[in-house]
């Protein structure tokens, strides 16, 4: 068997000492969950454990515009919905944190209604309505109201920090933390929802293909995943085709974990469904990049149901690796035509430390490939 890799990384950033209460990450985005005001700073936790709700929304100029048309589809579907606050807006969704009644929810509001945007959207209210009565092994925000015609969903709002506030974290997360995340994780996977409930997201013919096309998987890279994808299809048929899939959250990133005494919570469940084995723990390696302790656990967790395990692994994460590498070279070059404001705890430009991010994830691609090649060796 193949030995499980290890982290090969661009040198990792140096160590950069933080004043006292200062957060172990670099400020960025929050997750769904995560009550955040506008201007993005925390806010004290009130004595009831929650947030402090306070401040004022915008409703002027065209953004203006586009919020209030988003809170008029959330009263549609949740009257009572009182909003606070703007916690993330971009050009496809806004979120905001409101009360009903005595309990405080966020609104997730879709704003650009293309085809790929609704059906992730729908997806994730479908997820959500299947908790109601099927409850995951972990726990998850409650659902309040949803409305899939206008892509509209109310969840509870969860106490809790996120296990980081990056994609891909610029320092390694606490041991504990990384172990919580891995743990509830894994109770996801280990999961098996009545039939029915949830689809097969991820197309890994369609995805090797595509990315073939575009020039970001050679042809020796194609053909062996194919060969590992063939052979995982006919150890499947062997028992029936039954065993070789997995549920997944389907984007198992730290940003979407908050931390909480009462255990992790589980946000945004629009990927959730069917995958090779090994998918959440694919996206978790690729990410903990600066963690080389919980990548090595990470892998020997991947491997220990045997070859096949190992194999759906490995396919796992040469395409998540790749999606990730073609991410990052789009926010280059972006970053290059458009430069911004640099990260706070960040050294150099935000494009250098995308830079330093793709090289590590060129990097880690180099290894996935030589542990396929490896693994097609021994079939």
């Amino acid at each position: 068997m193949y030995a499980a890799p290890s982290s090969v990384s661009a040198p990792p950033p140096p160590y950069r000492p933080q004043a006292g209460g200062g957060r172990p990450y670099a400020t960025g985005a929050a997750p769904a969950g995560a009550v955040l005001p506008a201007g993005g700073r925390p806010q004290r936790a009130a004595a009831g454990g929650g947030p402090t709700l306070s401040g004022r929304i915008d409703l002027s100029g065209p953004q203006g515009t586009r919020l209030r048309t988003a809170i008029a589809a959330v009263h549609r579907v949740c009257p009572e919905f009182h909003p606070v606050q703007v916690l993330r807006r971009s050009g496809r969704s806004v979120l905001i944190v409101g009360t009903t009644g005595r309990a405080t929810a966020v609104a997730k509001c879709l704003l650009d209604h293309s085809p790929v945007w609704t059906e992730r959207a729908r997806q994730e209210i479908a997820a959500y309505r299947a908790f109601v009565r099927h409850r995951p092994p972990v726990r998850v925000p409650r659902l309040v109201a949803a409305d899939p015609d206008n892509c509209t969903l109310v969840v509870e709002r969860m106490a809790g920090r996120p296990a980081a506030l990056q994609r891909h974290p610029l320092e390694a997360p606490p041991r504990a933390d990384i172990k919580a995340v891995l743990q509830a994780v894994c109770r996801v996977n280990q999961w098996r929802p009545p039939p029915g409930l949830f689809g097969v997201p991820l197309d890994y013919a369609g995805r090797l293909s595509r990315y073939h096309e575009l020039g970001l998987l050679t042809d020796r890279d194609t053909s062996d995943l194919q060969k590992l994808l063939h052979g995982l299809a006919h150890a499947a048929s062997r028992q029936g085709g039954q065993g070789q899939g997995q549920f997944c959250h389907g984007d198992a990133l730290l940003s979407n974990v908050l931390l909480s005494p009462a255990g992790p919570v589980l946000l945004d469940w629009d990927h959730a469904g069917w995958y090779l084995p090994g998918y959440d723990l694919a996206t978790l390696w690729t990410i903990l990049g600066e963690a080389p302790a919980a990548r090595r656990r990470i892998s020997r967790l991947a491997q220990a149901a045997g070859p096949a395990a190992r194999d759906a692994f490995l396919v796992n994460l040469m395409l998540v690796l790749t999606r990730e590498i073609r991410t990052c070279e789009t926010a280059v070059q972006r970053m290059m035509r458009e430069p911004g404001p640099a990260l706070p705890g960040a050294t150099g430009s935000p494009g250098e430390a995308q830079r330093l991010l793709l090289r590590r994830l060129h990097d880690d691609c180099g290894m996935a490939r030589r542990a396929v090649r490896a693994a097609v060796g021994t079939r």
